[in-house]
This record gives C-alpha cells, sequence and structure tokens, in this order.
C-alpha cells in the first residue's frame, strides 16, 4: 500500500488565489517520502551515518486542480523501482473523497556527500521499502529542451532560506522562484522540472524565461546562463484526470 499522511491547505501555503501553490504540493511530496523513509528505517540519520543523500533529478506533474484554503488532503507515496544509483518513486495529491488533484513521477539518485559522485543503492536500503506498480502517466522525457530566445530578467542572490539539510537549494525553492514569471491566471495542467546543478548559499540566479501562449519555461541560471534547474508549465485544455485514485493499477516504465 501507498505511504500517506493528511492534511489540511493551510493559509501559509497558499498563493494570493487561495490555493495550493505548486511549491506547496512539492514541499507535501518531499515530506511524505521524508516521513515514509524515517518510519521504515531509511531516514536521515542513517544516511547521514553513511554519508549519502537522496537527490531529486526530475519532477513530472500532472495537475487536475489545486485546492482552495482549509481544504482536507491526503498525500501518497511509493517507490516503484531502483536501477543503480536511480530510485523512481509516484506521488498523489488526493481530496477529502479519494480523488485525483495532482499526480506525479520522480526520479532521484543517491549521492556519496564526500566525493559528490552518485552511489549504488544499498540492497538494505531498498529492502526496507514496499514496491508498488507505477502510476498511468504521460511519457515525456527527463530532460527539458530549454528554448533559444528566452528573456533575461533581474538576477537575485541565494539567501539561507533557501537551503536544505544539504546546504543547497531545496528543490521547491526552484519551483517557487519560478512561478514568480507565470502570467495572471495561467493554470498548468502539467509541470515538469529538470534540476541539472546545486545552487549554493550567495551563488546568484539569473531567470531566463520563455514565454508562448500555452507553455512558459524558466531556466534557473548562474552568471554565465549555465542552468541549474529548468522548470516548465504547460497549459493543456482536458489534461489531468480527477478520478478516483486509490489502488494505482499504472502500466507505465521507470
Amino acid at each position: 500500500m501507498p505511504y500517506q499522511f493528511e492534511s489540511r491547505v493551510r493559509y501559509s501555503e497558499m498563493g494570493l488565489d487561495r490555493k495550493l501553490t505548486l511549491a506547496a504540493v512539492t514541499d507535501y511530496f518531499q515530506d511524505c517520502s521524508t516521513f515514509q523513509s524515517e518510519e521504515c528505517g531509511n531516514g536521515l540519520d542513517l544516511l547521514q551515518e553513511q554519508g549519502l543523500a537522496w537527490m531529486v533529478l526530475s519532477w513530472q506533474m500532472e495537475i487536475a486542480r489545486r485546492p482552495a484554503l482549509g481544504e482536507k488532503i491526503a498525500a501518497q507515496t511509493w517507490p516503484y523501482a531502483f536501477k543503480a544509483f536511480y530510485g523512481y518513486r509516484n506521488f498523489t495529491l488526493l481530496d477529502e473523497d479519494g480523488a485525483y488533484l495532482v499526480k506525479a513521477n520522480s526520479v532521484w539518485a543517491l549521492m556519496d556527500m564526500q566525493t559528490g559522485k552518485p552511489a549504488k543503492v544499498p540492497g538494505e536500503i531498498i529492502s526496507h521499502y514496499q514496491m508498488e506498480q507505477p502510476l498511468e502517466m504521460g511519457d515525456y522525457p527527463r530532460k527539458i529542451q530549454m528554448p533559444k530566445d528566452c528573456v533575461r530578467r533581474d538576477a537575485f542572490v541565494i539567501g539561507r532560506h533557501h537551503l536544505d539539510t544539504n546546504h543547497h537549494v531545496n528543490n521547491s525553492k526552484y519551483i517557487g522562484m519560478a512561478d514568480e514569471y507565470l502570467p495572471e491566471g495561467f493554470e498548468p495542467s502539467l509541470l515538469r522540472v529538470e534540476y541539472r546543478r546545486q545552487a549554493r548559499l550567495h551563488d546568484v540566479i539569473v531567470p531566463m524565461v520563455h514565454r508562448e501562449a500555452d507553455e512558459i519555461t524558466v531556466s534557473l541560471c548562474d552568471e554565465e546562463e549555465k542552468p541549474y534547474a529548468v522548470v516548465m508549465y504547460v497549459r493543456q485544455a482536458g489534461f489531468g484526470s480527477a478520478g478516483e485514485a486509490p489502488g494505482q493499477t499504472a502500466q507505465t516504465r521507470p
């Protein structure tokens, strides 16, 4: 069974439209997988003892709707594959009736924090998780091609509030940064994120923005315009399903 925790949409998690922000959705997913790992014996203390850390490489989120202030919600997660140093994990955000609000697929890499290189996932870590089948979702490449005709926006500096326990910018913070360049009223049905490098305290972020009618891509770069992360938003009529969730019976590949 998927791991689950329940909550309500808080004032501190919503945007100007009184709905859960996409960065907050990502926080729910990150918290859900962290809670599962802590409870099954693969928590932060174990990883720290072994000099390891999980780094997310990409997100793919299919968004049926964003819940509003006060709504009761449940976040779910489960791993469905491990290959070499990669981990593959699905997430869902459900409403009070068990319907999908958001489906997500994610790809992670286990890193050796001393060498900065990927490390093969130990069998002991894998054995602590209950594997499930992957969700049925669209098939998109992990890498995002950044359009050439981008507009350079004002740069800003990374502060401590952007960092997590690994001392680099947390993955949800990049989404919050990119959200700043969405036009008012733009409601994406698909979010894709590719993480390329780690930004750290006092690094300078230069946003490069490409806009089309139903697609916006934000590349969060260094001063030489080399990306730390690329975030793509797609608005597509009828995309995403709010159907009932339980018993994921997916057929997709890692």
